[in-house]
C-alpha cells in the first residue's frame, strides 16, 4: 500500500450511539413541553424515532447506506457502504476537524457529512485522518529502521 494513502475501516461508535439518542430524547421532550396533547406525542415520538434511526446508521453503522471503509489517497477519497457498494466523492472544502470528531461533508453521487469520533478507529489513524482533513494531505510515514531523533538530541 502507498504510504500516502490510508484505509480506515470503521467500527461501531457506542458513545456516539448514545449521545445520539441522549440529544433526540431531550429534543422530545421539548417538544412535549411547548405542544402538549395528542399532536405533541406524535411529533415527540418522530423526533424519537430520527434518533434511533441515526443512531442505527451514523453511529452503530449497522443500516445497509452506512459508511463502513474510507479510503484516502492524496485529494481522492471513496466510501465504502455496508451493503459493499464504493463511491468516489469529492470532499467539500469546509471540514469540522476537533479533538473528539471529524466531520467530513462530501459531494458526488451521495452528499452527506460523516462524523467519524475516536472510538471508531486506532489512535493512529485518527490521528492521521485529523491531518488529512485539516492539510488535504497525510502525513509521511518514516523508515521502521530509522528510530526518531531524540527531543535533547535536537536542543543541543
Amino acid at each position: 500500500m502507498n504510504p500516502r494513502s490510508l484505509r480506515l475501516e470503521l467500527a461501531p461508535s457506542a458513545g456516539l450511539a448514545v449521545a445520539l439518542l441522549a440529544l433526540h430524547a431531550a429534543a422530545a421532550l421539548c417538544v412535549l413541553a411547548v405542544a402538549p396533547g395528542a399532536a405533541g406525542l406524535l411529533a415527540a415520538a418522530f423526533v424519537l424515532g430520527l434518533g434511533i434511526r441515526a443512531a442505527w446508521s451514523r453511529a452503530l453503522l449497522r443500516a445497509r447506506s452506512s459508511v463502513r471503509v474510507v479510503q484516502l489517497a492524496g485529494d481522492a477519497l471513496e466510501l465504502g457502504l455496508a451493503d459493499g457498494r464504493t463511491f468516489g466523492v469529492e470532499p467539500a472544502a469546509r471540514r469540522y476537524v476537533g479533538r473528539f470528531l471529524v466531520l467530513l461533508p462530501v459531494r458526488g453521487p451521495m452528499r452527506r457529512t460523516i462524523l467519524l469520533t475516536p472510538d471508531m478507529l486506532d489512535a493512529e489513524s485518527f490521528r492521521r485522518l485529523r491531518i488529512w482533513a485539516l492539510w488535504g494531505r497525510l502525513p509521511a510515514v518514516g523508515r521502521p529502521d530509522v528510530p526518531p531523533v531524540a527531543r535533547t538530541q535536537l536542543s543541543a
